[in-house]
């Protein structure tokens, strides 16, 4: 009776094997939507090998097997060349005995169909099927289901990068004044209170300015003018403290003051020239903030004659590592990808004793980008 109502209620035989292919579609993507690791292709291996029926099957990123399933694992060393062999070819591609030598009388491994996974034109990874023969239903069965794991993968990215805009987005609030400057600030100008009524009364309004442009609800994103602005009365603060060890050139073309750029994208940059760049070094330091025409880009610089930095903190601090004391520079980095896209990340140059440059190029035209 229970045979009878499960053929009544779930249909044909093809209604079956659609549901069990669903079934073990929605078991593996949860996993997959972890991104490509480790622990998301050890999870995920087993349902896309029951989705294609096969006697084993492996997930590779583009350096080697994340995970395998099913029978004969001793082909397992056998994965790099083929991996390496569709990384070339950039397609499906169809391997022979020839390929997957064995000693095993009983190995139903004799053939493989590895199709490439791709997320945004880029091959993260590959799908291998290995089978006792190949068929031209295989062949498209796992390029169908490689096709169906990339899209799980690129919402994987999808939800990261999302994930990586609001907490840029936190930490760009956290970030606009660092505790470290008020209080330098404050005490700067308290030191001025007796001996120069006026400079402290000037700068105190300057250090209102300052917090205004900061704190106040503001938009996704400024004119340049705005933050260079802001960026002045920063940098006359932090001359009450310095005095004359602190030297600033601004170098501006006028034509490109009204470019659109994400709010506090420059001003991160400048307070670390100053704070990694001088405090500590025993001359005279030079601030150095340029910004230019090129062609359909606006470029900024911000370059300092101080102490320089290890390049291999830079790259951590633009990952995001939150345990550097840097002010900003991942931030930075991160919202102007999301803005614009890789090709607009931060160019940094810099080694110890040999100062830091911050290189920061925006399009002076962005569709759905303005003031």
């Amino acid at each position: 009776m229970a045979r009878m109502w499960r053929r009544k209620h779930l249909g044909s035989e093809a209604d079956r094997a659609t549901f069990r292919t669903l079934h073990q579609a929605s078991l593996a993507a949860p996993a997959l939507r972890g991104g490509l690791t480790a622990e998301s292709a050890e999870r995920s291996v087993r349902h896309l090998r029951a989705l294609l029926g096969t006697p084993a099957i492996a997930l590779t990123d583009t350096a080697g097997c994340l995970a395998w399933d099913g029978a004969a694992d001793h082909h397992v060393g056998q994965v790099p060349p083929l991996l390496t062999e569709t990384l070339d070819r950039g397609r499906t591609r169809g391997f022979e005995r020839a390929d997957l030598p064995c000693d095993v009388p009983a190995c139903e491994v004799r053939t493989a169909v590895v199709s490439p996974l791709v997320v945004e034109e880029r091959i993260v990874g590959t799908l291998a099927a290995f089978a006792p023969y190949p068929t031209a239903g295989l062949a498209r069965a796992v390029d169908e289901v490689a096709t169906w794991v990339s899209g799980q993968l690129a919402l994987a990215e999808l939800d990261l990068s999302r994930a990586r805009l609001a907490e840029a987005e936190v930490r760009a609030l956290r970030a606009q004044i660092s505790p470290h400057f008020v209080y330098n600030s404050l005490g700067a100008i308290a030191s001025f209170v007796r001996t120069d009524p006026d400079r402290a009364r000037e700068l105190l309004l300057e250090f209102a300015d300052f917090t205004r442009y900061s704190f106040r609800r503001h938009g996704e994103y400024t004119t340049l003018a705005e933050e260079l602005r802001s960026i002045e009365r920063y940098l006359l603060l932090e001359q009450a403290r310095f005095g004359d060890r602190l030297q600033v050139r601004l170098s501006v073309a006028p034509e490109v003051l009204a470019v659109a750029v994400p709010f506090l994208c420059v001003q991160p940059l400048v307070e670390n020239a100053v704070r990694h760049g001088l405090e500590g070094v025993d001359r005279v330091g030079h601030v150095t903030i340029t910004a230019r025409d090129r062609g359909q880009d606006c470029l900024i610089e911000v370059e300092d004659d101080g102490a320089g930095e290890d390049p291999e903190r830079v790259r951590r601090a633009l990952a995001g590592d939150a345990a550097l004391d840097s002010v900003g520079l991942g931030n930075v980095d991160a919202r102007l990808r999301a803005s614009y896209g890789d090709d607009y990340g931060l160019v940094v140059e810099t080694a110890p004793g040999a100062g830091t440059k911050v290189v920061v190029r925006v399009p002076k035209f962005a569709a759905g980008i303005s003031a």
